[in-house]
């Protein structure tokens, strides 16, 4: 090494003293146009370049062996550390209610009157609108004069027959004749009450859909929409790979991306049916609505924790690569010196659950193993390495 540096040395001197007398020698010969003489000189300078370059190529040698690091890859590396791993199941459903129906009568007739208006709140049988009945009130109320008569004689027959006085067949018909008036008049009841529409729950018109004085058709004219907003939650379906796993009383994170917000819920129903066209079955999540900013038919994204591990190595899927077996494997980095230089080596892994770009590792790491992340395409087994950590 110490004869590398003194050659070094002189060529140096040798630039910085000769360079000036080669220049003049060569100015003079040029200047007496000596063709012998020219030709001596340029085999000299050849000489001197040839020895120069014979030296430049020792300097070259020395500092790549001085200089470990010139060659070696780069790599960026993390500690496999074990931490604790909650896979979600990620699906997405609409809110719905049970609570949200259009309102049609049980009665053909004119719309007399609507006593509600959008956005009103009701209670369970509030009286909602009126159907003009076609004279049956006129009915009933003769109706109930004629009960009330066979009523009084009905009494009037008992009484004679628990005396012994009169037949049997007399107190028999009056018996019969008010039972079957009574009857006529609870079943024009029965039809007088479906001329008046009342709230079949307790809620909110959300929309008048029928003005005053239209007609109406018994099951098919749409009067108004009522909606309760507090018993909501969502229907979606999921695949029966989860149906142990996915069950009632799971914790779910719901998400709702419009309204920029999440909650925390609970499956209330797992349905037992599996739909042999998906494959899928149902679930309802309850979903708390104290403020009402929830509305049916809002998308929303839920996440349910199917599994978790309380020990558990997270890797990211990048750096993972395949052999020809169908193996799966890393990098790791091992004997690491003082530079920060270390040598690769190959690890089979087994994986397990995803959860967006990270992965689990069932086997194949310990802790406190140095794992390869930048760079792990490209090394190869055995390959010495500096680790660029920032």
């Amino acid at each position: 090494m110490k004869h590398i540096f003194t050659l070094l040395i002189a060529a140096i001197i040798f630039t910085s003293c000769g360079g000036d007398k080669k220049n003049e020698s060569v100015d003079s010969i040029i200047a007496s146009g000596d063709i012998l003489k020219l030709k001596e000189k340029k085999k000299e300078i050849e000489a001197y370049q040839l020895d120069f370059a014979n030296q430049l190529d020792l300097i070259n040698e020395a500092i790549s062996n001085i200089d470990t690091t010139k060659n070696l890859s780069q790599i960026t590396t993390f500690i496999a550390t074990e931490e604790v791993f909650n896979h979600y199941l990620e699906l997405q459903g609409n809110v719905t209610t049970k609570q949200n129906i259009v309102i049609t009568p049980e009665y053909n007739g004119v719309l007399t009157r609507v006593y509600v208006k959008e956005g009103q709140k009701v209670k369970k049988g509030q009286l909602l609108a009126k159907i003009d009945d076609g004279g049956m009130s006129q009915q009933l109320a003769q109706l109930q004069i004629q009960t009330s008569l066979a009523k009084t004689t009905f009494e009037r027959q008992e009484r004679l027959w628990n005396q012994k006085i009169g037949s049997e067949i007399q107190y028999l018909q009056a018996k019969s004749n008010y039972e079957a008036q009574l009857e006529v008049v609870n079943q024009m009841n029965s039809q007088l009450a479906k001329t008046e529409v009342r709230a079949p729950f307790s809620g909110t018109i959300d929309d008048v859909l029928t003005d005053q004085g239209s007609v109406v058709g018994a099951g098919s004219s749409q009067l108004m929409r009522i909606v309760n907003l507090k018993n909501m939650y969502i229907e979606t379906n999921v695949p029966e790979t989860y149906l142990s796993s996915v069950t009632k009383g799971k914790k779910v994170l719901v998400e709702f991306p419009v309204l920029g917000k999440s909650i925390e819920a609970k499956i209330r129903q797992a349905g037992d049916f599996i739909n042999a066209a998906n494959r899928t079955f149902k679930i309802e999540v309850a979903v708390p609505n104290n403020d009402n900013s929830v509305k049916p038919n809002l998308t929303a994204r839920l996440k349910i924790n199917d599994y978790s591990n309380e020990k558990s190595f997270l890797i990211p899927q990048s750096i993972i690569s395949e052999n020809a077996q169908g193996q799966q494997y890393i990098y790791v980095v091992e004997n690491v010196n003082s530079n920060n230089i270390g040598v690769t080596k190959r690890v089979i892994i087994e994986t397990g659950k995803t959860q967006e770009d990270k992965i689990e590792v069932l086997s194949g790491l310990i802790p406190n193993m140095e794992i390869v992340e930048e760079g792990a395409r490209s090394v190869k087994e055995g390959q010495d390495v500096e680790i660029i950590n920032q």
